[in-house]
């Protein structure tokens, strides 16, 4: 045990929490791997830590007892309130539940930096959790670190390469900013109820800036159009950009032939630039 509360499956049959599929709730039970996940997270003793869908509170408990400074989590099960009361009343003063949607919350209201983001996050809002963490109005972003739980599939697009059908927006987006790595893979049994399919938890940290200089706007919209149309050559998915296209791929050094996923971040970059500063 990790701590002195009751096991979890004990927690969830007492306040009858079955998980529900309507809110993409899958609770992980084991409290080994709740700390291994925290763990890795990092030292949390010196951060504010932000945690989304905490259920039951196993990740919860996981993040306090490995000395988070103050756990915010943000819950839109009201059933799972009072087992997170519980686990408040355990470590006084050190978590605070806001009873609501993740993605209608300003967390740094109730946060001081430095902050890291930990989550098992709810399968149904997980990916717009994360595009909505990495495109911030500014960079650095609020955030020191994410350590958080996918579905394994969308945890092998955020850190695939150029070459493979993973690769695509996800991994450009997180990768231009972040240092991307699954650090923990985890099969369907540890879950209660058991999903179809197995489980990796990603830890992003946050480069001071991005790798390679870009228009944030114009990157996105220059990635959009290639992975749109993923199957066709460059010069003709991006053709809705630029008519020349294909004279200023050739001019980068990016083949006009070559399909999306052949692409690496840098030539996208690259690309950007070049198209802001719409050089014939």
């Amino acid at each position: 045990m990790i701590d002195n509360l009751p096991p979890l499956r004990d927690v969830i049959a007492r306040h009858d929490l079955r998980a529900k599929k309507a809110l993409g709730q899958n609770f992980l039970l084991d409290l080994n791997l709740t700390a291994r996940i925290a763990r890795a997270a990092g030292d949390l003793s010196s951060a504010d830590v932000l945690e989304v869908g905490p259920g039951p509170g196993g990740l919860t408990r996981g993040l306090l007892a490995q000395g988070a400074r103050k756990v915010l989590a943000i819950e839109k099960d009201a059933r799972c309130l009072p087992a997170l009361e519980e686990i408040g009343a355990a470590y006084p003063g050190r978590l605070q539940v806001i009873h609501g949607d993740a993605l209608a919350i300003d967390p740094l209201a109730h946060l001081t930096p430095p902050i890291r983001v930990v989550a098992n996050l709810p399968y149904n809002v997980g990916t717009e959790l994360l595009v909505r963490w990495l495109t911030p109005a500014q960079w650095p972003p609020y955030w020191d670190s994410l350590t958080l739980m996918f579905q394994r599939e969308v945890a092998e697009r955020i850190v695939a390469q150029p070459g493979g059908k993973a690769y695509g927006r996800l991994a450009l987006l997180a990768q231009w900013r972040c240092e991307a790595r699954i650090v923990l893979t985890l099969p369907p049994e540890a879950f209660s109820p058991p999903p179809k399919v197995s489980s990796a938890v990603v830890h992003l940290t946050a480069l001071p800036a991005p790798r390679f200089p870009a228009d944030p706007a114009i990157l996105s919209r220059v990635i959009a159009a290639a992975f749109n149309q993923r199957r066709k050559m460059l010069r003709a998915s991006l053709r809705g950009l630029d008519p020349q296209i294909e004279a200023r791929l050739t001019r980068l050094g990016i083949a006009p032939t070559a399909r999306a996923e052949e692409i690496a971040l840098e030539a996208f970059c690259a690309l950007a630039r070049d198209i802001e500063h719409q050089r014939p």
